[in-house]
């Protein structure tokens, strides 16, 4: 779904699974200034809007999300993941309950899938599960905006910021006032230098939470009964992820970042030496310049030199081995 705010002066359009919004609106680093300071927004419509109505919604998420929400206050806003059976993660959802409905925004691509799976899971519980990503777009507002929201538009408040779930008819009207826009990349720059991971980006297939810091914020140990739970408790109690995520200062004298997937190896072990990770984000930062987040095994040594690829890199720990 092609964003109108495209036709913003400067707008470059993002590709990949962000395909439909701005990468950027020509000035990076002013952009990334501008979300750090509290001001613009980030239009994050490609991404899929879902909404679960009905009596038992809570208690029904409950027992197929990875979080506590069976008591979910009202307006207060959580994160959940969805496993697979063998508590590898599918689904990533960021998630505020407005009183009469569960709003949901999800990664670009992943709604259908997502979809289908809350459909089949029904049974006999009095919810229903709509796809509403053609009537809302998601626009975030940075930590410490004091943009106007429009009344009746739903919001999840987070420490990093709100997230609007805005009738898409008004995303023109609403950019006016809100501006100056910020494009996705100066998101992600932000997103990277606080560690934070995001589905298909941080995770492959055989991804466990454990791996990516997401104990605590989108999986709650004190609940059982979904689908992989018995993985996230064996590893909790009996063990450790087999790869752990850093964050990554790389020299800064490159050219070009190392894209996703970029392999790491050991600095000291030389061109040919065995693979150790992988870059899943990198991003140019206003501050920090290039850094990255990357997959390493949990055993790499933390004060270990790396490379990706040609570049060199400096770890810190994300995750603790």
């Amino acid at each position: 779904m092609k964003s109108p705010l495209l036709t913003l002066p400067g707008a470059v359009p993002a590709e990949g699974v962000d395909e439909g919004v701005a990468a950027h609106y020509g000035d990076l680093f002013r952009e990334q200034r501008a979300l750090a300071d509290g001001t613009g927004f980030v239009d994050l419509s490609h991404r899929g809007v879902v909404a679960v109505t009905g009596e038992d919604r809570l208690s029904w998420l409950h027992l197929l999300l990875t979080q506590h929400v069976s008591d979910l206050p009202t307006g207060e806003a959580t994160e959940a993941l969805i496993l697979s059976a063998h508590g590898h993660v599918e689904h990533a959802l960021y998630l505020v309950d407005d009183g009469a409905t569960v709003w949901a925004h999800v990664e670009p691509g992943t709604r259908e899938a997502l979809l289908a799976y809350l459909e089949s899971m029904k049974f006999f519980y009095r919810v229903e599960v709509a796809d509403r990503t053609d009537e809302f777009a998601v626009v975030h507002l940075p930590a410490g905006s004091i943009a106007e929201v429009p009344e009746d538009v739903v919001v999840r408040e987070t420490p990093y910021g709100r997230d609007l779930f805005l009738p898409r008819a008004d995303l023109e009207s609403y950019a006016a006032k809100a501006g100056p826009a910020a494009g996705l990349l100066a998101h992600e720059a932000l997103r990277v230098e606080q560690h934070r991971p995001r589905l298909g980006f941080e995770t492959d297939h055989r991804t466990i939470p454990h791996e990516l810091g997401w104990i605590g914020t989108a999986v709650h140990l004190q609940k059982g009964c979904y689908r992989g739970q018995e993985t996230v408790a064996r590893v909790q109690n009996l063990g450790k992820p087999p790869r752990r995520l850093v964050f990554l200062h790389l020299d800064g004298s490159e050219v070009h970042l190392p894209a996703h997937g970029t392999e790491l190896r050991l600095a000291d072990e030389g061109p040919d030496g065995r693979k150790i990770g992988f870059i899943t984000t990198s991003a140019r930062h206003h501050e920090l310049g290039p850094v990255a987040l990357a997959l390493v095994k949990r055993n790499v040594p933390v004060d270990a030199r790396l490379v990706a690829g040609d570049t060199a890199a400096a770890q810190e720990v994300v995750v603790e081995p």
